[in-house]
């Protein structure tokens, strides 16, 4: 069987635009009018021609049938048969139907997301191969495919990927931002102030075990990381919600700096009357 991101650069040959997949002008010279994206392990027998010509009834009744197959594929944890259904739903993103067609990457990066982390063959370039490829598939969803993409990759230990994503997240912008775009990017931002405490705490261990003249060098950089995640920190904690992991780590940084931080006081006080 062909690796995933062989499969995947195959259905990218020909590029398309935004603009040409929602309105339909970009063509396939290699099948059909589909986008340049493809899930992976999606034989390349098993993709349907464009649905021009069908009746709509007809195509919606497919297209519903092949959603409960995928669907009963995942239950069963049959990750193989699932992504050869999901070549067939690609078929949604030429719906003409504007609702259906903004819905239908949603339902993609889900089935494909849940597809791609529990078949055997997957890996992790594979899976950020098909994450590049959806947040670019409707720029509404952008910052929420980042946050995603930075919780796997932080599940498999890629803290220095997954902030290098955060960073690149964090200076995204098309057009004006909406209400949920402005809650994502702030916890992108929040998430990126964790990963800056998280160097912050190597970089203050090693300084403890290196000599003087080193020291300088990490004491510099580590003050570095601190600015960072201070700054993150406090803005994502005054937003009502539950941060504890972020509000611990922002307390530690203000315990190591300034003990005598309004907020430093307070954690001290509930420490003292429990």
């Amino acid at each position: 069987m062909d690796s995933f991101v062989e499969q995947l650069k195959r259905g990218t040959e020909e590029e398309f635009t935004e603009e040409s997949v929602w309105d339909g002008s970009a063509v396939n010279t290699t099948s059909s009018s589909l986008p340049a994206i493809y899930l992976p392990l999606l034989p390349r027998n098993l993709r349907h021609p464009t649905t021009r010509g069908r009746k709509a009834t007809e195509f919606q009744e497919t297209k519903k049938a092949c959603l409960n197959y995928i669907q009963d594929a995942l239950l069963q944890h049959q990750w193989q048969r699932a992504a050869e259904f999901m070549t067939n739903y690609l078929e949604t993103l030429e719906n003409t139907s504007a609702e259906k067609r903004m819905a239908a990457p949603e339902v993609i990066w889900r089935i494909g997301t849940e597809i791609l982390c529990h078949h055997s063959k997957s890996s992790i370039e594979e899976f950020n191969y098909f994450a590049e490829q959806m947040k670019n598939l409707g720029v509404k969803r952008y910052l929420k495919v980042c946050l995603e993409h930075v919780f796997h990759l932080l599940c498999n230990g890629l803290i220095d990927e997954a902030y290098q994503n955060l960073s690149l997240a964090e200076g995204w912008r098309y057009g004006e931002q909406t209400t949920a775009q402005d809650k994502e990017l702030k916890l992108i931002q929040a998430y990126k102030g964790l990963l800056d405490y998280y160097n912050w705490t190597k970089k203050r261990t090693a300084m403890l075990e290196l000599d003087g003249n080193f020291a300088d060098s990490v004491e510099q950089e580590m003050h570095s990381f601190f600015r960072q995640a201070a700054v993150n920190l406090r803005e994502i904690i005054k937003i009502p919600g539950v941060w504890d992991p972020f509000v611990k780590s922002y307390v530690d940084i203000l315990h190591e700096i300034v003990p005598s931080h309004e907020l430093m006081l307070d954690i001290c006080q509930l420490q003292k009357s429990k």
